[in-house]
Parts: C-alpha cells; structure tokens; sequence
C-alpha cells in the first residue's frame, strides 16, 4: 500500500534559518567560513571553522563595535546602513589578517543576495581590508553609498576618520 505524499521539513529549514544543501557543499569545502547575518539592530560577522560538522565561531564582530571605534551615537539607529556594513567587514577583515587566519568561503546562509546591497558593501569591505575573495566588481555599491554620502546628514568625513582608525588598529 502507497502512503500519501506528505513531506516533513526540518525544522531548522521551515523557520527559514538553514539550508541545509548549501550548508552541506560549504562543509565539504574543508575550508573556514565567513558568516554575514543580520538582526533588527545590528550586523553580524564571523569567522567559522567546522570539524565534523560542529562550528566554532573563532572570530566574531558585530557592527556594534563601530561605536568603539569612532562612530557617532547620533547615527546609532544605523549600524545596519551600508557604510555600517562596509566597515564591519573592513574590521573583520582587518583581524583575519592581523591573526594569520586562513582565507575563508563566503556563507550569506539564507540571506538575499541582491546586487548592491549591505551584502556586498560587507565583503567589499573585506576586500579592501586585505582578504582575498572572488566577487564581481558591479555587484559592489557606488562609493558614495558605501562613504555615506547619502544619509541625513553627510556622513563621508566621520566614515574616513572611522576606516583611517580601524586601519591603524592592524
């Protein structure tokens, strides 16, 4: 007798939290990951290693620590613009060099990748601190987007002297 047709999703995937083939090919990669999410109030940067499918989060940043570094308590409510996310990956990637970590996979996880978007100002802001990655160049955000030029008020000298003292702390 034939059962019916009803599939079970794990849970995990039904909360819209993994994918669990991509996470599967990442795994199988034998390399460290490089882990972008987001939350309601910040931005999210790690760098994973797995061994036998377990991670260990050995470097991780939050875009809350741009606050330490320089950024002004009245843009506060915008650690998840894009000049945010474009300097949290410059300060992640700034540590992955400064440690002498091995170059990492990219893993948005369940994350839209839209051309032009705090995704890519975060891995552009990887690429300019030092970590090689592959990405095309159009998939990037205008550099007045990612300077800030753009936000209620201009934002593009306080993002130099934030990238000039994130860049000295290598």
């Amino acid at each position: 007798m034939k059962k019916a047709g009803i599939k079970t999703v794990k849970k995990r995937r039904h909360e819209c939290k993994t994918n669990y083939s991509k996470r599967l090919k990442l795994l199988k990669g034998n390399r460290p990951r490089l882990v972008f999410r987001k939350t309601n109030q910040y931005l999210i940067g790690q760098y994973v290693v797995s061994v036998a499918a377990q991670d260990k989060v050995e470097i991780g940043i939050t875009s809350k620590y741009l606050l330490k570094n320089g950024w002004p308590e009245e843009f506060s409510g915008s650690l998840k613009s894009i000049p945010a996310a474009y300097l949290t990956g410059y300060l992640l990637g700034n540590k992955i060099i400064s440690n002498k970590k091995e170059t990492p996979i990219v893993d948005f996880g369940m994350t839209r990748t839209d051309h032009k978007t705090k995704v890519f100002a975060f891995l552009k802001g990887l690429i300019d601190s030092g970590v090689e990655t592959d990405c095309p160049e159009e998939a990037f955000p205008e550099k007045e987007r990612i300077e800030g030029k753009f936000m209620k008020k201009d934002f593009s000298e306080t993002f130099k002297k934030i990238k000039e003292k994130i860049g000295e702390s290598k």
